[in-house]
């Protein structure tokens, strides 16, 4: 995924959880940040970002924020765009084999699923719905999630228990949005609920995958698979 019109700025507060106050060319900024979680560890005063611009002359904030230095760690913080990506990666031919139909936003149940996919294995017809999680939360290379609590969150994943009763097949799909990370854990001190929510999935045989990016000032790319401990508690 490209991000055109970027450009370098040095973030210094977060007023609120929808606006930050950023330099951009010498000039202090508020930008929108596109990621309603806490993100404290990553936006620090003076750390160095990346915004994008935007052509709409009736918006706002002229500018959106992406991504963040984390020392020499650069990360997507977009919570907009891990379906996207997700999305193109298996358009690609990631994932399924004989894809038939990729549907973004379907309705099952009481909740609406990120992504919907049907491909053909052998002489038969697969179903399955996904939902994907972006995740910028990182500490000495393992990724955790979530950064806060989300009730939310738990509903999707029970869902997708429920539509494995239905025959579908269900999938979380994390989205790492950075290198550096080895492996992905429940956020069991944010939000332990979760994690046993997601632990009753796995054993269900929802299917709980992980993947980084590779990122750069004006994209991000979903790459390699990563490791999913759900039991760490560390």
């Amino acid at each position: 995924m490209i991000y055109p019109n970027m450009k370098k700025g040095i973030f210094f507060a977060r007023p609120n959880r929808f606006l930050a106050e950023i330099e951009i060319e010498g000039k202090k900024e508020v930008c929108h940040v596109k990621n309603t979680g806490r993100c404290r560890e990553l936006l620090q005063p003076g750390v160095r970002v990346l915004v994008q611009k935007s052509d709409n002359p009736n918006r706002k904030t002229t500018y959106d924020l992406i991504a963040v230095y984390k020392g020499d760690m650069l990360v997507n913080i977009d919570s907009q765009i891990p379906n996207a990506a997700v999305e193109e990666w298996i358009r690609k031919g990631n994932l399924f084999e004989n894809l038939q139909v990729l549907k973004r936003e379907v309705r099952y149940g009481d909740s609406r699923f990120d992504l919907y996919a049907e491909y053909r294995e052998k002489d038969s017809v697969k179903k399955a719905f996904l939902e994907v999680k972006g995740c910028t939360l990182e500490t000495d290379g393992v990724a955790a999630f979530p950064d806060a609590p989300t009730e939310r969150g738990v509903k999707h994943v029970e869902e997708l228990c429920r539509c494995l009763e239905d025959g579908y097949e269900g999938y979380l799909i994390f989205l790492i949005q950075m290198k550096g990370v080895h492996k992905i854990v429940p956020n069991w001190k944010t939000h332990e609920a979760f994690g046993e929510t997601l632990q009753r999935a796995a054993a269900a045989g929802v299917h709980i995958l992980a993947y980084d990016s590779v990122v750069t000032e004006n994209s991000i790319c979903m790459d390699q698979p990563i490791s999913v401990d759900l039991t760490d508690r560390a």
